[in-house]
């Protein structure tokens, strides 16, 4: 039996109980750097079913290792974020509904958990056949800055071993389930959080001759700011700038005191990215208190872009054709979104890549973030299969 078959017959063995470990960390979703339980589970499986000794990193983050022959030969880590997202999930019946009403497992996360536990059975059970190291790494905090993965590379989980490859998966529900997708090179956007401020004079809204008005002033300045990318970002240079969270609490005929905006603005360019920062600021002040109000306009920087490494992402791909079958291996397209696996890439060569998990006849068909996600839970067993995979072959 060939070392894909091997691996393929294992994955689908363990299937059904990845599922019931998918299901409990869904039932159980905890918001960033608080995933105390999903740890203390992380551990209990590694440490009592597979043997292994593990780390905490990061406060809640777990690292392991699983070491084959020689294995001081090569490093190649495998990535899992753990955290849910503040969203009510949809009550639609679905028995493993979160219990903790206002939190929920909407971007996937639970699956990354589930299927990188069951890459490592695999990988523990195979690990006479191949040599080298494989890092487990399950990581805290991917939803909120500063970052699970900044964190973890600050307290070392790039080293003692050094890893010399970095590769995550993460699902995709536009991409049908027994499918996979690529993209070498530039990937994912750079990230920033906008918050702004405009105070004016507020009144009555019959007589605004007598007030300053925030509310006025902050829709001229969100009309003027989007000319940056409009006008100032070189068009070959994606770019998005939008404001998702706008507050003015007055009234029918109440002219507020105080305007408050939130927003995002993402890009490919480190060096554009520090550009747009500075004319966002200047236009804003310039609008705000040319209208005589005040402005406070604070950028918080987040995650930089995400560039998968061509030569490992090129044979990552290769090797999933030869798993999942060559039609059931697509090229992605650039995506705005952002993902602190970026900090990985930044430092070591990388390959993030997207599990399919969308099946109309199932209905899961939401994008994540969404409060009906769910994924055709087949996928699982592709998940842990081809993760496995990817890792011993990269240790060649």
């Amino acid at each position: 039996m060939s070392l894909k078959e091997k691996i393929q017959q294992k994955a689908n063995q363990i299937t059904p109980a990845l599922i019931e470990i998918r299901h409990h960390i869904h039932e159980n979703p905890e918001l960033s750097f608080e995933e105390f339980e999903t740890q203390k589970l992380i551990e209990s499986y590694l440490q009592n079913k597979l043997g292994l000794t593990t780390q905490r990193v990061a406060n809640t983050g777990v690292v392991a290792l699983i070491e084959g022959k020689n294995p001081s030969k090569k490093v190649v880590a495998l990535r899992a974020d753990m955290d849910a997202l503040p969203i009510v999930e949809v009550n639609d019946g679905r028995p493993y509904r979160s219990k903790k009403e206002g939190i929920m497992h909407a971007c996937g996360h639970d699956v990354h958990t589930t299927s990188l536990l069951g890459a490592a059975t695999i990988l523990n059970e195979l690990k006479n056949d191949f040599e080298g190291t494989i890092k487990l790494v399950f990581q805290p905090g991917e939803e909120k800055i500063p970052g699970g993965a900044s964190m973890m590379i600050a307290e070392g989980v790039l080293n003692n071993p050094k890893v010399d490859v970095m590769i995550g998966q993460h699902v995709m529900p536009f991409i049908e389930t027994g499918k996979t997708g690529f993209r070498p090179g530039l990937y994912m956007a750079s990230a920033d959080e906008i918050y702004i401020t405009i105070k004016g004079k507020g009144g009555h809204g019959a007589m605004p001759h007598l007030c300053i008005d925030p509310v006025s002033i902050a829709c001229q300045m969100i009309v003027s700011l989007q000319q940056v990318v409009s006008r100032s970002a070189n068009p070959i240079i994606p770019s998005v700038l939008s404001f998702g969270k706008f507050i003015a609490n007055g009234a029918t005929n109440v002219i507020p005191s105080e305007v408050y905006i939130e927003g995002t603005f993402r890009t490919l360019d480190e060096k554009w990215r520090a550009e747009a920062h500075e004319k966002m600021k200047k236009i804003a002040s310039s609008v705000v208190e040319g209208f005589g109000g005040e402005v406070n306009f604070e950028i918080r920087k987040g995650y930089p872009f995400l560039k998968n490494n061509e030569i490992l992402t090129n044979n990552c791909q290769n090797l999933a054709k030869d798993y999942l079958g060559e039609e059931n291996v697509i090229d992605l397209d650039i995506w705005m979104a952002a993902e602190d696996f970026s900090y990985y890439s930044q430092q070591v060569d990388s390959c993030f890549y997207r599990l399919g998990t969308r099946n109309d006849a199932k209905g899961t068909t939401f994008g994540v973030h969404h409060p009906s996600f769910d994924i055709d839970e087949d996928a699982i067993e592709h998940g842990a299969g081809l993760m496995a995979y990817l890792a011993i072959k990269n240790l060649d």
